[in-house]
């Protein structure tokens, strides 16, 4: 298949593009600049320019973004969209969150059905956050599923940074099939809803300071943050980001995922269980390590919501890695760029 991946350079987009290739789609993914479709580039030399292609689309968020971008000769039968943002350092969380999530998901979707009519299959990154209830805790009694929608509004998304977050995916997500509904495009869409995402990181982008966010926990244990007291895991349920990227493409690939929500994640884990991970695997981080005995970063005493993730391992035929060796093969990536 031609497809179109946007934000190429992200942390998923890396893992994605790599099984696109893998799987023998010819790619063109967006980037914000040259200097990043450069370094894609010479990560994969042996890959030839009808294969692997870049456009540069520096801000998702503006009207008419991808446009031009979606024109191509041969045209695209297919987009993987995983352009959003996910930081919390925003002073406004409007303009900074908000605004690029939902314009970014909703104009793709316009300018796809004004000037691609060739794509059948549209795959958009979205978000455990847009299926959570904030508003219910730990919740044991309840099991999650693709069934479920966060309940947040926008008086409650302006609150903080991390409702903004959890707002941002929720509208976004829920702008993508309000537009199928109501514009009834030639395309069909799946969305991945994936909680927190652990793995590798693609070394070719990446500082120890520009970490992907849910990665910046496993760098603080190996540095010593937790060593006195385990910081809180907050959301316990995680999945390895090639899991989450061959997820987005099968369900590029399988016609029954079209239009459905796929919850993608692998079970439970703790940053207790993390830090213990890496004391089994990484003798030499011993002495900056908590120990069985260091408080903090368990799971709760009274029970955490359950998970159904049946419907990935049924549709799209994907197994999920353990914990252990996500996170080991996390500490080798880290340990790369100079952890």
């Amino acid at each position: 298949m031609r497809v179109l991946l946007t934000g190429g350079s992200g942390f998923i987009a890396a893992h994605v593009l790599d099984y696109l290739l893998e799987h023998g789609h010819s790619v063109i993914t967006t980037v914000r600049s040259q200097e990043k479709a450069n370094k894609i580039k010479e990560a994969h030399p042996n890959v030839s320019k009808d294969k692997l292609d870049f456009a540069l689309v520096e801000d998702i968020a503006k009207e008419g973004a991808f446009d031009e971008t979606v024109k191509s000769d041969p045209p695209f039968e297919a987009v993987v969209h995983t352009a959003s943002p996910f930081h919390f350092n925003v002073t406004d969380i409007q303009k900074e969150l908000l605004d690029p999530a939902y314009i970014g998901t909703a104009g793709i979707l316009k300018s796809i059905k004004k000037s691609a009519q060739t794509v059948k299959r549209v795959v958009i990154t979205s978000s455990f956050a847009s299926i959570i209830d904030p508003f219910k805790g730990n919740w044991p009694e309840h099991t999650y599923s693709e069934a479920d929608w966060n309940p947040m509004n926008q008086e409650q998304a302006l609150k903080d940074a991390p409702s903004g977050y959890r707002a941002s995916k929720t509208f976004a997500e829920k702008a993508a099939w309000d537009f199928v509904e109501k514009e009834k495009p030639n395309f069909s869409i799946s969305t991945m809803c994936p909680p927190l995402v652990l793995g590798p990181i693609v070394h070719y982008l990446n500082s120890l300071d520009a970490l992907n966010t849910s990665n910046q926990r496993i760098r603080d244990i190996m540095m010593g943050k937790a060593k006195d007291e385990i910081m809180p895991t907050g959301t316990y349920i995680w999945v390895d980001v090639r899991d989450l990227a061959l997820a987005h493409v099968k369900a590029m690939e399988v016609s029954e995922a079209a239009n459905k929500r796929f919850f993608v994640t692998a079970g439970y884990f703790s940053n207790k269980e993390i830090a213990q991970i890496i004391a089994k695997n990484f003798p030499q981080y011993k002495d900056k390590l908590p120990t069985d005995k260091t408080p903090g970063g368990d799971y709760p005493e009274g029970g955490v919501y359950k998970y159904n993730n049946k419907r990935v391992q049924e549709v799209l035929g994907v197994k999920f890695r353990p914990l252990e060796e996500s996170i080991v093969d996390t500490v080798k990536s880290l340990q790369a760029v100079g952890a």
